[in-house]
């Protein structure tokens, strides 16, 4: 397993390439618990508090896409740098301006939303330049899935660590700082600045006039809704089994269970269309959550959801093959930019839905509903098998310019028009 992803490693750009991505994510990965930390620092109450995260996780769900694709539109440098500026720019504002005028506080984390640079797409993008061989791309989705899920648990702790430091304010400027160190990494570097998205073809709907792609999202809006209400019902379990250090553990064992899965998915090459294994990983993901309306003690609670991750991380990677497969051309950023805010989109709607559903039937109740929106996304799959075929002619990832092979003409259009 570890040479497998040593190989990935060693071929050049590729671990500059991957750290630069990660870090200049921290913004976006720690934006949640920094503000919420911050407005309690300046006085603020829990409900402004998770009012402007909120605004900060819409605004990032709809610039994502739409930076997606003015990235494959104009390249990665004269996007992504601006936008991690810009971002950095908004949420230092919101730092020292604080929550004295509330107008104020929710412009400044909204465009600090709204500009976060979408280098998760645009590292996705960049795999098929960096690596020769189709099977290694396959094996970095898998890898890049694992560092998310890193990036997501240690992000938190280095949030608390710079507020025991220094301040809640501190926090905020430098893991903006960092971020855009981060996102400098990337752009300045030769695969960033030469690659170029296909030509593509001028359509208003842009990556989402792919019905593949379309029934994608459309699974794994409910894979989101399952991951946001695991996290609500954990509180709720936590409540009565130890407090918070119990929830701790919750959480770490959902990552852990993630980070397990998805490295030993990435470490061996799988046989047949990815589009067939997401069926079967995604009725894994679904049944893996069944366990949880137990409910029993801390420990075996925990292995339990240690095992409702495990197959999160290869369910991700999968996808990340499927969204290669069925962008049109010229949309790869976009459409991986869209997957994202799907799953972020599905997320809040999981927290949103499972808060009444636990106060209404209980912990065990709360704990359903991963259950059914894991069958949810499951029954889309199997619903839009048809379109979610193998697209013809699919062949090397690497060696084009974008990893996009559905490159179709659409019918009235003219070649050429950019969209």
């Amino acid at each position: 397993m570890a040479a497998g992803y040593a190989e990935i490693l060693k071929a050049r750009h590729a671990t500059r390439l991957l750290v630069g991505t990660l870090v200049g994510r921290l913004p976006n990965a720690t934006a949640a618990i920094a503000i919420v930390l911050f407005v309690r620092a300046e006085g603020g109450t829990y409900s402004l508090a998770g009012a402007l995260a909120a605004v900060y996780g819409v605004a990032n769900a709809v610039g994502q896409p739409l930076l997606g694709r003015l990235v494959d539109l104009r390249g990665q440098p004269r996007v992504q740098l601006p936008a991690a500026l810009a971002s950095a720019l908004a949420m230092t504002v919101f730092a020292f301006a604080g929550t004295g005028s509330p107008a104020l506080a929710y412009v400044a984390v909204a465009a600090a939303g709204l500009f976060t640079p979408p280098l998760e797409g645009g590292l996705r993008a960049l795999w098929p330049n960096v690596l020769p061989r189709e099977d290694q791309v396959h094996t970095a989705y898998a890898m890049d899935a694992v560092a998310q899920e890193v990036m997501f648990t240690v992000g938190p702790l280095l949030v608390t660590v710079c507020v025991s430091l220094w301040s809640a304010q501190a926090a905020l400027v430098v893991l903006n700082v960092v971020g855009v160190l981060g996102a400098l990494s990337v752009v300045v570097s030769q695969p960033s600045r030469a690659w170029r998205s296909a030509p593509r073809e001028a359509h208003w709907l842009g990556a989402l006039r792919s019905s593949g792609l379309l029934a994608l999202l459309g699974a794994f809006l409910f894979i989101g809704t399952a991951l946001g209400s695991i996290t609500v019902a954990g509180v709720s379990y936590a409540d009565g089994h130890g407090g918070d250090v119990t929830y701790g553990w919750l959480m770490a064992a959902l990552g852990l269970g993630a980070l397990a899965g998805g490295s030993v998915y990435g470490a061996r090459q799988w046989a047949g269309v990815p589009e067939r294994r997401l069926r079967w990983l995604v009725a894994l993901l679904a049944l893996c959550y069944v366990p949880l309306v137990l409910m029993p003690g801390v420990v075996a609670m925990t292995a339990l959801t240690a095992l409702a991750g495990v197959f999160l991380a290869p369910s991700i990677a999968c996808a990340f093959i499927i969204v290669d497969r069925h962008a049109p051309r010229g949309t790869v950023t976009e459409a991986f930019s869209w997957l994202v805010t799907t799953f972020t989109v599905g997320t809040s709607v999981g927290t949103a839905v499972a808060g009444p559903v636990v106060e209404w039937g209980g912990t065990v109740w709360g704990f359903a509903v991963p259950g059914a929106a894991g069958v949810a996304a499951l029954l889309v799959l199997l619903a839009t098998g048809r379109v979610l075929a193998a697209p013809r002619g699919a062949g090397r990832v690497a060696g084009s310019s974008e990893n996009d092979r559905n490159g179709a003409v659409e019918p009235g259009f003219s070649t050429g028009h950019q969209a």
